[in-house]
């Protein structure tokens, strides 16, 4: 919902040390992997309750997923980047609330199940619309430098990064959080259905 509000700013703040990356030749798709792979050590904190720990892996991760777009930029972007940064984006969303089912199997298997049932709503959604917006041919405006057509919506990737790190904070109200933030991804999942089904049915080239 904030997303388009953010990156101006975001992209500012990582100029510098993007270009500081790029002095040293390390690559985009370096980034991008060594991000994840930090992103799974932070999966595996939340597993054996090491709550400050994953938080810590999180945010590295997140900044990560920042400086590898902003470093591709300023060198060649590529189609394999961009691809992987969004496949490894979309496998750590749907990682981390397993961490928390894993880590408390009786409590929270069941709210992250809804969650990551949820995160497959938003998901497919934002996939399928980008596909055949690229088809058409159709740009966004609010979000020119994604490497797709990026749609928009009640919950993306500001609002779901924000919840993990309450996860990690109140790792308790895991619960709540979950079952409550599996509702507004639902109301965005219908959102962009109701979006494709507009735009794709109206003759739109």
């Amino acid at each position: 919902m904030i997303d388009a509000a953010l990156l101006p700013i975001i992209k500012r703040a990582i100029d510098r040390p993007a270009r500081a990356l790029v002095a040293r030749g390390i690559s985009a798709d370096q980034i991008t992997v060594l991000g994840f792979g930090i992103g799974l050590m932070g999966v595996m904190a939340v597993w054996l309750g090491l709550f400050g720990l994953a938080l810590v892996c999180l945010v590295v991760n997140r900044l990560a997923d920042g400086l590898d777009g902003a470093v591709a930029r300023l060198t060649h972007p590529t189609d394999r980047g961009a691809f992987l940064d969004i496949a490894l984006d979309f496998m750590f969303y749907g990682l981390f609330p397993l961490g928390f089912a894993l880590h408390d199997p009786a409590n929270n298997a069941l709210p992250a199940a809804v969650l990551i049932s949820s995160f497959i709503g938003t998901g497919s959604s934002f996939l399928a619309f980008s596909i055949i917006a690229e088809k058409r041919g159709i740009t966004s405006e609010d979000y020119p430098t994604k490497g797709i057509y990026y749609l928009g919506g009640l919950t993306e990737g500001t609002e779901t990064i924000a919840l993990f790190v309450a996860m990690c904070l109140f790792p308790a109200a895991f619960l709540w959080l979950a079952y409550t933030f599996a509702g507004l991804c639902a109301i965005t999942t219908v959102t962009r259905w109701l979006a494709g089904w507009r735009m794709f049915g109206s003759g739109v080239l």
